[in-house]
């Protein structure tokens, strides 16, 4: 095996560097550093870029008129317009008479308008109460394709068919976004 030392490697003429040929392969030893100070391209989809976290925990009363915010919400910024987020949200609501409860996502593009993410009756889903008084836990996963490199928050809405509490005396909602290459 040869071995070449240098610090720096330029390209001849033009601007690219092509290290081997298809199907090799480049083995970089254990306790080793690569460092990218540029853009990486070409590695393939479906890379954690980054996760972000939020909690809300104040009671707030929904009634039967239209989606209401839940409190709970994170902004992350993507760092590409052709990523994903992955939204995985919860709280508790509980539920004063026998009725229902719908759940939706709200996405507003900073600079730009909110949309409503689920359909407009039902949201993401709905969960139904057994009697005069019940308690849900409401998970949510959804996947977004937003499209943009502005500032994206994410708002956790519920619709209630009768008054309905949630995070009800403190407890903790979460949301978690996560952000996918392409």
């Amino acid at each position: 095996m040869s071995e070449i030392q240098v610090n720096k490697i330029v390209p001849e003429s033009g601007t690219d560097v092509t290290l081997g040929d298809s199907g090799d392969t480049f083995t970089v030893p254990s306790g080793a550093t690569i460092v990218n100070s540029g853009t990486a391209t070409g590695f393939g989809g479906g890379k954690l870029l980054q996760v972000v976290s939020a909690t809300y925990s104040t009671e707030l009363t929904a009634t039967p008129t239209s989606f209401t915010d839940t409190g709970l919400a994170g902004t992350i910024t993507p760092s590409a317009t052709d990523s994903k987020i992955l939204i995985m949200a919860q709280t508790s609501v509980f539920l004063n008479s026998a009725s229902y409860v719908r759940v939706g996502i709200e996405r507003d593009i900073s600079g730009g308008s909110a949309t409503f993410l689920g359909d407009a009756t039902y949201g993401l889903g709905v969960h139904l109460g057994g009697g005069a008084t019940s308690a849900a836990l409401l998970c949510t996963n959804y996947l977004d394709s937003p499209s943009t490199t502005s500032a994206i928050t994410y708002s956790y809405q519920y619709l209630c068919s009768n008054e309905c509490l949630a995070q009800k005396a403190g407890t903790m909602a979460t949301i978690v976004l996560i952000e996918i290459g392409a």
